[in-house]
């Protein structure tokens, strides 16, 4: 494909390369691009971003960027250089063995040279730097990490969270900020019926009346009306005449009578009166929803207000994430008053709205530099900056560049489930620092007397291999606690209805 190629885009395919709408209309799904949870409608003249699903209309793109001038490849630019510029971490264990591998190996040399020197007996003093050797081989120091992580991963899967990585395990129980893409994660990610304002006539009348006018239009807003209203057990009257204004509405009859379907200003235009109803528009409009308002013979019957919607246990999980001392932010690549109003329900301080795909690593980069940072995301726009961040957090039903950028993926649709996945990395580091304990433990006495020429290198493999035991044990040893764990969260579910009543 070549710049200035006209390409087909049919119902339901993806728009292949960035380029310009030459002929046609329809509707693009850019909320894994610009976190638009609504679908924009594309004319002639409009930009199209290559990755957008299409909705059911088809259009002619001319195609106007390639290779490395696409928005894909930029993205992909992005995450690779985020990629460069991660702070690395330096494990518990990688900085003890820096230490710990020298500093034996030293005593086991010093033990022999000063035996050699002092007795003149060469067979003690080849035992003793040979039982130091042994008895400091960092075997059960080694598989301290593995084990630890091992059994946390395997509690975490359990609980519906993938931990990718290292970083995961060591950097999550370290956060002290977690930022927050909205669309699709801290939100449902698809437009809705949210409210229903019924004017003159009864709310079902008004989704009969709405669904009826909408059925024939293939909006993704008439969809979730007309959806709504088969939910609801509504018939659907039949009406004829129908005509869809692109970006305006649709009207039909139905019998005699005109019914139109369309936004606010569409209304006005055609004669309906909203004098007293703008106020309850603007209350809407201010929530981040999408108002439609239903007409007959000039008459309004009703108001539809259709949006995202947040999710069940996001106000919840930053509660809990705020009681743990962790701060959180909000970045959409959407509307100001959008991210303010589900950042306030969420109940989330710091908000960044109108964020473009290439500013959102920059942004978490600036936050680094003063506290360790969480990104949690799922769109392509968000894969930079899920690299970039210290642990990056996708979902799994998210673009697949978003996954590959990040060090956990929540498998289930709970947000909460990062919780699951902090707690897990601060029970795997907790039992991490236990194991090299015990393994510092045998060392530690082991190593000295191995010193004293006195042991034969036998003892110490006995030794080592009691420790690497005890290891095995201590990080298994981990049911019951997880089980308490799970007693506790039950009992806080359970009195949750009483202190809310209270």
């Amino acid at each position: 494909m070549r710049l200035g190629d006209v390409v087909r885009v049919r119902p339901g395919a993806r728009v292949p390369m960035d380029g310009q709408v030459e002929s046609g209309e329809s509707d693009l799904d850019e909320s894994l691009i610009t976190g638009e949870p609504l679908p924009v409608e594309k004319r002639p003249g409009d930009r199209t971003v290559s990755g957008s699903p299409n909705g059911r209309g088809t259009f002619l793109v001319r195609v106007t960027a390639v290779g490395e001038e696409s928005f894909l490849r930029q993205v992909i630019r992005s995450v690779e250089d985020a990629r460069a510029l991660k702070p690395g971490l330096l494990h518990l264990v990688d900085r003890v063995l820096r230490v710990y591998t020298p500093t034996v190996l030293l005593t086991a040399a010093g033990a022999a040279l000063f035996w050699a020197l002092i007795s003149g007996d060469l067979q003690r003093a080849m035992f003793a730097g040979l039982s130091v050797l042994v008895m400091g081989y960092p075997c059960a120091v080694g598989i301290s990490t593995p084990l630890s992580i091992v059994r946390g991963a395997g509690h975490a899967a359990e609980r519906g969270v993938l931990m990718r990585t290292g970083e995961a395990f060591e950097g999550l129980r370290r956060v002290q900020r977690v930022v927050f893409d909205k669309t699709g994660t801290l939100t449902e990610g698809h437009p809705a019926l949210r409210v229903i304002v019924p004017v003159a006539c009864s709310e079902d009348e008004l989704l009969a009346f709405a669904g009826a006018v909408e059925a024939g239009s293939e909006h993704p807003l008439a969809r979730a009306v007309v959806d709504h209203a088969f939910e609801r057990g509504i018939a659907l009257p039949e009406v004829q005449g129908f005509e869809a204004l692109a970006g305006l509405g649709v009207r039909a009859r139905l019998g005699e009578s005109p019914l139109i379907a369309g936004s606010p200003g569409f209304l006005a235009n055609q004669a309906v009166n909203l004098g007293p109803h703008e106020e309850r528009i603007r209350e809407l409009e201010s929530q981040g929803l999408t108002v439609i308002g239903v007409a007959r013979e000039r008459e309004l019957l009703g108001l539809l207000a259709l949006g995202d919607a947040l999710r069940s246990d996001a106000a919840e999980t930053v509660r809990r994430l705020h009681a743990l001392g962790i701060r959180t932010s909000l970045i959409a690549g959407d509307s100001e008053q959008a991210a303010r109003y589900f950042a306030r329900a969420a109940g989330i301080p710091e908000v960044h709205a109108r964020v473009l795909p290439g500013e959102k690593a920059a942004m978490i980069r600036k936050l680094q530099e003063r506290e360790r940072v969480a990104m949690v995301g799922d769109g392509i726009s968000d894969a930079p900056a899920l690299m970039q961040a210290e642990v990056g957090i996708a979902f799994g039903s998210g673009a697949d560049i978003a996954i590959e950028s990040a060090d956990v993926i929540i498998l289930n649709r709970r947000l909460s489930a990062m919780l699951d996945a902090y707690e897990t990395s601060r029970y795997s580091y907790r039992k991490m620092v236990q194991n090299v304990s015990l393994a510092f433990v045998f060392n530690g006495i082991g190593i000295p007397a191995a010193a004293t020429g006195l042991i034969y290198p036998i003892w110490g493999m006995v030794a080592m291999a009691a420790s690497v035991t005890s290891i095995f044990v201590n990080s298994l040893w981990g049911r019951g606690a997880y089980f308490f764990d799970a007693i506790k969260g039950v009992g806080r579910q359970l009195q949750a209805p009483s202190t809310s009543e209270a």
